[in-house]
Parts: C-alpha cells; sequence; structure tokens
C-alpha cells in the first residue's frame, strides 16, 4: 500500500534524476539497481533501504533534506543547482555562453 511518503519521495527523486538529465537506467545503474526497483519507488510502489537512500542522496548531489523538500514549486536550492548544472555544460560552448552573459548581464 503506498503511503503519502513513499509517493512524494518516489516524485522528489524522479524530478531531481530529471534535473541531473538522468534516465531511469543511468541513475539504476549507478545506484546498484535494477531500472524496474527505480520505476517502482519513483512511483512510490515500493520504498528503499537505507542503504540505497543514502547512494540516492549521493549520486543526486542533495542534502537529505533537499531530498525530503517536497513542494510543487521550484525552490531556491533546486533552481540555483538546476543553473549551476547546466551553466558547466556551457564552459566550451561558445556562441550559447555569450547568448547567457548578455542576458545576465542585461538583468544587472
Amino acid at each position: 500500500m503506498k503511503t503519502n511518503i513513499q509517493k512524494r519521495l518516489g516524485e522528489r527523486i524522479q524530478k531531481l534524476r530529471k534535473l541531473n538529465g538522468l534516465s531511469q537506467e543511468t541513475l539504476a545503474e549507478q545506484l546498484g539497481i535494477a531500472t524496474n526497483t527505480l520505476s517502482s519507488i519513483e512511483t512510490g510502489n515500493a520504498f528503499m533501504t537505507s542503504s540505497t537512500l543514502e547512494k540516492i542522496i549521493e549520486t543526486l548531489n542533495v542534502s537529505p533534506q533537499e531530498l525530503f523538500t517536497f513542494g510543487d514549486e521550484h525552490n531556491n536550492l533546486d533552481m540555483y543547482s538546476y543553473i549551476l548544472k547546466k551553466l558547466k555544460s556551457l564552459k566550451h560552448d561558445k556562441d550559447r555562453l555569450k547568448i547567457l552573459y548578455s542576458v545576465i548581464k542585461g538583468m544587472f
């Protein structure tokens, strides 16, 4: 039987996985669990062991507080983390970096 916390935690893990640009297959492999196990966790149909929970926190590079922050809106930490990850991917993309530079410069 699904509990609210299972469902909400699964949704949160899925959201953070996607923010990190990871597929279920990739994250499951990094966690050392089957893809269908991760799918069950994300849908709230299964709960994970404490060991898997620790691996999720480490692999998604979040604090336990961040993982258990439920809400429909993006919080500042989520948005900041997402922006930093995307910014790192632009490091060697001069054209896109110029565009972002112009946007940010125009904001301040």
